[in-house]
């Protein structure tokens, strides 16, 4: 039965496969269209402290083209920005990300002493819902495998922020979901 499975997954798959990059763009030319939405004068920022997985970091730097947000990347990084794996996640958007990196946290912080920081773990005790979300806010996630430091989660206790998730069933979420859920909850706010 497995096989019998595996192998209309594989038929259904491999056409797909076969697809010359141009063929699979052909719904580029359907309608969109563009919601009205009041997007912040002040752009907000998403700060990824040590992120090493480059999927994720590709597909942030899409929201954050989508959306006119600023992301900040710190050092080290378990990649290479020119890494085909993230070149692909975020495809050709990358030229419209108001991208910045910074070689450690005090760096950045030094650099960008305005703005309200928020910080988010599986160890804050403030619902992210429960934010007042300003322009020009930042929004800083922590690495994929072991989060924000102790450092930054002790030093910043007051602005560690949450997402709420059923702890006895998964340890967290995965880094570019959570992003794109603060961001657009944190649009939402400022949009309201």
């Amino acid at each position: 039965m497995f096989e019998r499975g595996l192998s209309a997954c594989v038929c259904i798959i491999y056409p797909v496969l076969l697809m010359r990059k141009n063929e699979q763009m052909l719904h580029s030319e359907r309608k969109r269209v563009e919601v009205d939405f009041r997007w912040p004068d002040l752009p907000l920022n998403i700060v990824l402290v040590e992120p090493s997985i480059p999927p994720n970091t590709g597909n942030i730097s899409r929201l954050c083209a989508a959306t006119g947000t600023r992301l900040h990347l710190i050092e080290p990084l378990g990649f290479d920005l020119s890494e085909k794996q993230l070149r692909r996640a975020g495809l050709d958007y990358w030229e419209s990300v108001e991208l910045q990196t910074w070689p450690d946290f005090d760096t950045f912080a030094k650099q960008n002493p305005g703005g309200r920081k928020y910080f988010f773990s599986t160890g804050g005790s403030q619902n992210f819902f429960e934010v007042d979300y300003r322009p020009g806010d930042y929004l800083i996630f922590g690495n994929e495998t072991v989060g924000l430091s102790d450092n930054l989660l002790e030093k910043y206790a007051e602005h560690l922020c949450n997402i709420p998730i059923k702890l006895d069933h998964v340890r967290s979420l995965n880094l570019s979901n959570c992003a794109a859920i603060v961001l657009y909850e944190a649009l939402r706010k400022i949009n309201t």
